[in-house]
């Protein structure tokens, strides 16, 4: 087998289709099929299932997933290493984030390690919290950026960023004139809950004060709660980050006290940082102080 043939098959298991995965690795979809069809005849077993809804790994495919994860990591380290052996001057960096994290932050620290490291690709995976944690630990991504991970077995975590919680209003709110807000003071409203990982702070700060929220809807959408508190739906509380997606005719107020995200790169523990990862970490660093 080669190594070719162990990274279009992580292409076809992260895209669902030949197609895609031909797209993802600028191959054609009959060179692809070609090497699953030549790795499949040389392990003696099929890898994948095709179905109306694309492709899918068999049970003896699920078998050898984590192995080949962990080859073609290795054979990213020698590239890696090799050019560390001469300065960080090429290889790949794959990076999980969240939503209002890509958005707002990513393009300045992208722009600002590529002025540093031009010849070095970096690719962004984008989830929400759970999705980006479980990418670190397959092996997915090298590095991801998170908030409020906990103990997350098997993580290294490096603390970036405290990023507060605000609470939004529609324009002629009753509680616009207040400088600060309560969670007391919102327990009574129209909630609009974000559904993306960021509302479990929010939820067990309520839940600590013994108060009930009021819980009008949940969306996964930072735009799609930020426009029903512009149309007088209901209040939410969000994270600041989120501010610059805001439209005009809301009201922004700080809590009392204050509620933070904590926002994080995650490694997995059990493999060595390769110098290209370490380059985007410190960047990431510099760039979040």
């Amino acid at each position: 087998m080669t190594l070719f043939q162990l990274e279009v098959f992580l292409a076809v298991v992260q895209t669902g289709s030949f197609t895609k995965a031909g797209e993802l690795l600028h191959a054609s979809q009959s060179g692809v099929s070609h090497s699953m069809g030549d790795l499949e005849k040389e392990l003696g077993m099929v890898l994948f299932t095709r179905n109306r809804n694309g492709v899918k790994l068999t049970v003896a495919g699920e078998r050898i997933l984590a192995h080949v994860r962990e080859i073609v990591h290795h054979s990213e380290q020698i590239y890696q290493a090799a050019a560390a052996s001469k300065g960080v001057r090429g290889g790949t960096v794959r990076i999980g984030s969240f939503p209002s994290f890509s958005a707002h932050v990513i393009p300045g620290i992208f722009q600002a390690f590529r002025s540093h490291y031009p010849g070095v690709e970096l690719l962004l995976f984008e989830g929400n919290y759970a999705e980006v944690e479980g990418w670190i630990g397959e092996g997915v991504v090298d590095v991801g950026f998170l908030a409020d991970p906990g103990d997350s077995a098997g993580l290294d975590v490096v603390p970036l960023h405290k990023d507060p919680y605000v609470a939004v209003l529609p324009a002629q709110h009753p509680l616009r004139d207040f400088d600060t807000l309560s969670i007391e003071q919102l327990a009574d409203e129209p909630f609009l809950s974000l559904k993306s990982g960021c509302e479990r702070l929010v939820m067990s700060a309520f839940q600590e004060k013994g108060l009930h929220l009021n819980k009008q809807l949940e969306a996964a959408e930072n735009a799609t709660i930020l426009s029903m508190v512009e149309a007088g739906i209901g209040v939410s509380i969000i994270p600041s980050m989120i501010l610059p997606d805001a439209p005009v005719h809301i009201v922004v107020k700080p809590l009392n006290p204050p509620i933070f995200r904590h926002i994080v790169l995650g490694v997995l523990s059990r493999h060595p940082i390769s110098p290209v990862v370490a380059a985007f970490i410190q960047e990431a660093q510099k760039r979040l102080k």
